[in-house]
């Protein structure tokens, strides 16, 4: 689908280099060598330049952002308006960026079919792909229709604390390989930031251990990895692609659900179908609550304070006190 792309991108960077001679720069050494797009090479980089970082979706870049501040110059692909971020098809001027950057941070787990065949078609031999979810123990879909339209695997480790670390420290160490005269501040930030994670992670595992109540209901089920971190159960208004509305059975068992398990709260995603969920909230007498899925920029608010204000909403949904 991409290799159309091809050519759009090769005729960008050109002019981007052309550009860059009449100002006067220095242009880039057109004998180094290519390198394979799953590995980053070392760069001697300097401390006052900017690396150029181009990022799937939002998820990815708020993590890119905790670890390079401003030492990256970072570029999202998907912005995320609106639908699904693994649902994303790429046109031509959404991939520009890679004919320059340095860096390509994907999420991986399938939530990105069309990240590898992008890369190539950026013919662009100093860029590199960085798999922010490289190491992770996935979750295996078991619906056979998830599988056979998107794949094995569950793709929102972001939305759990201890993936967000995995993801973290790939990031980092994507970039230390990229750009080492920085290596230290990488790593500082990288590891700062590691730290309000477990800290976070700590402080809500013993609140969610306080409670007897496991399961809650969101419109859009991007909640199974931090469901495992704290051992907890969701159940979707939607797939966990947030495709489709669910049919008058499943919404049926949704009800009965909510009711067995005295659900008070449905959650409300950007990325799913608020109706539905409201629908279902005053078929058993609960109210909607707004999350965040990190799948766009949702109010501009940081990693650390959206997944606060998650897990603090969840929480309280169990019927812990605030």
């Amino acid at each position: 689908m991409l290799k159309r792309y091809a050519a759009f991108l090769l005729c960008a960077a050109v002019i981007s280099v052309g550009f860059s001679a009449c100002g006067g720069e220095k242009t880039m050494n057109s004998g180094a060598a290519s390198q394979p797009v799953s590995e980053v090479s070392e760069e001697s980089g300097t401390s006052d330049e900017k690396l150029k970082v181009s990022v799937s979706f939002d998820a990815m870049k708020e993590l890119t952002e905790v670890v390079g501040k401003d030492k990256v110059e970072i570029t999202v692909i998907n912005p995320g308006v609106e639908g699904c971020a693994a649902d994303f098809e790429p046109k031509a001027q959404d991939l520009i960026s890679l004919s320059t950057a340095k860096i390509f941070v994907y999420n991986g787990l399938g939530m990105e079919p069309w990240a590898k065949e992008a890369v190539q078609s950026a013919n662009n031999p100093n860029l590199a792909a960085v798999e922010a979810s490289k190491g992770a123990q996935a979750i295996k879909n078991t619906d056979p229709g998830e599988i056979e339209e998107h794949g094995q695997e569950n793709p929102h480790l972001w939305m759990s604390l201890k993936g967000a670390e995995i993801e973290a420290k790939n990031i980092k160490d994507g970039l230390v390989k990229a750009d080492p005269s920085n290596r230290e501040y990488y790593e500082k930030n990288c590891g700062d930031f590691v730290s309000k994670l477990e800290s976070l992670y700590a402080e809500y595992d013993k609140k969610f251990k306080s409670v007897s109540k496991k399961s809650f209901v969101t419109g859009h089920a991007a909640f199974g990895y931090l469901c495992r971190d704290f051992g907890l159960e969701q159940n979707s208004v939607e797939d966990v692609y947030a495709e489709g509305e669910p049919s008058a059975q499943q919404l049926a068992e949704l009800v009965k659900y909510c009711k067995t398990n005295k659900v008070t709260t449905v959650f409300v995603e950007q990325m799913a179908s608020p109706e539905i969920s409201k629908t279902l909230a005053k078929e058993v007498g609960a109210k909607t609550e707004t999350i965040y899925t990190l799948e766009s920029t949702e109010d501009g608010k940081p990693y650390l304070e959206r997944m606060e204000n998650n897990l603090s909403k969840i929480y309280e949904s169990l019927g812990g006190r605030a």
